[in-house]
């Protein structure tokens, strides 16, 4: 028996037909081809083999050299003598060919590309929608050749090389039969028309810079985000394709007081003891305006009071979230002597006393040895 068994790499029978060693090693040249596999290494040896194998089974004179003696003359060619010293490259070219490559480019209208506008507005601005004038570039359609590329009143000629399809076909015979390529045509680059005289606005491109000025309408209740679609002022289309869009992306301006999530919006707001303590009318501010709010007596900080439909309009509806107002209570930093006297009446009265023992009680828990 031979050191190496040709038919076992392959995976046939010693009684296989051509036919099948051409099938064995078309589907093992796929599977363990380096560029495709994962262990590239042990894919490379294994491809080596494969090729050497089919090298001798395939040609009936060093197969029957091979099956008598166990070895072919001087030995089986390198895998990449075999392919026209192309080795791994042009095998793989030979199968995926396809899947690789300049291709060619479309011939018929096309449309242009779409455009990304980042807008900041206010807080306000969003609340109660707004109008906002934008400035930018583009690559418009030419308004001379109207996208042709060429100069008006010339003719665009079909290419000669390609036969106006844009492509070119080449066909090369190989072990495995004749395999036929297909790339962009290289004398009108895939386009499969030649400019003959360009315009000469657009260097015969159909498109140029353009400044454009749009103004844009903001809805009320948009949120940081949201996206404005401006139909037919992307990017000019080709071969008188039609222009993409432009798409707006609105962002929201940290607000110094007012805070935002989704409809509703915070504020914090300071309170004095004494009206914390007694209760009282207090304006607070909102996106509204001012609004009138009861503080009832004994209102602690950190309570939030409840605003209902005085937060952001929705952009679909007339619907409003929710105001919410977090209290603070604001312990004075100077006093004057009478306002001193009063406070400390106050605590010799009993004022600052902690009525809640359950609290004492969670102290003394904490600290409680086990």
């Amino acid at each position: 028996m031979p050191a190496t068994d040709y038919y076992e790499i392959l995976g046939v029978a010693r009684s296989a037909s051509g036919d099948e060693i051409k099938r064995a090693y078309r589907s093992l040249a796929r599977q363990h081809h380096p560029d495709v596999a994962e262990d590239k290494t042990k894919a490379e040896h294994h491809f080596k083999e494969i090729n050497q194998a089919y090298e001798v089974l395939s040609d009936p004179n060093k197969r029957a050299q091979y099956d008598r003696f166990g070895s072919v003359g001087n030995g089986a060619s390198a895998p990449g003598d075999f392919f026209g010293n192309g080795g791994f490259g042009d095998i793989f070219d030979m199968f995926f060919s396809g899947m690789r490559g300049p291709q060619p480019r479309r011939t018929g209208p096309e449309r242009g590309q779409d455009l990304r506008y980042d807008l900041e507005i206010s807080l306000e601005e969003a609340f109660a929608g707004t109008t906002k004038e934008i400035v930018f570039e583009r690559l418009g359609a030419c308004e001379s050749c109207k996208g042709t590329g060429a100069k008006p009143g010339t003719i665009i000629a079909p290419c000669d090389r390609c036969r106006g399809t844009g492509t070119m076909r080449s066909a090369r015979q190989t072990p495995l039969g004749q395999i036929i390529t297909q790339s962009a045509c290289t004398s009108c680059h895939g386009e499969g028309h030649v400019v003959t005289q360009p315009c000469e606005l657009c260097s015969g491109q159909g498109k140029h810079e353009q400044e454009t000025r749009l103004t844009v309408n903001i809805p009320a209740g948009v949120d940081d985000g949201s996206r404005i679609r401006i139909g037919g002022n992307g990017e000019g289309g080709s071969h008188g394709g039609p222009p993409g869009d432009l798409y707006v992306y609105l962002q929201i301006e940290r607000h110094s007081l007012f805070r935002r999530e989704g409809r509703d919006t915070f504020v914090d707001f300071p309170v004095s003891f004494p009206s914390a303590a007694l209760g009282a009318t207090i304006d607070v501010p909102s996106l509204h305006g001012d609004v009138e709010v009861t503080l009832p007596p004994g209102t602690q900080t950190g309570s939030r009071l409840r605003l209902r439909g005085h937060g952001m309009p929705s952009v679909r509806g007339s619907q409003h979230g929710d105001h919410y107002v977090t209290v603070h209570i604001l312990v004075p930093t100077k006093m004057n002597r009478r306002q001193r006297e009063a406070l400390e009446e106050y605590a010799q009265a009993g004022g600052d006393a902690v009525d809640d023992r359950s609290f004492f009680e969670r102290v003394k828990d904490a600290f409680r040895p086990e």
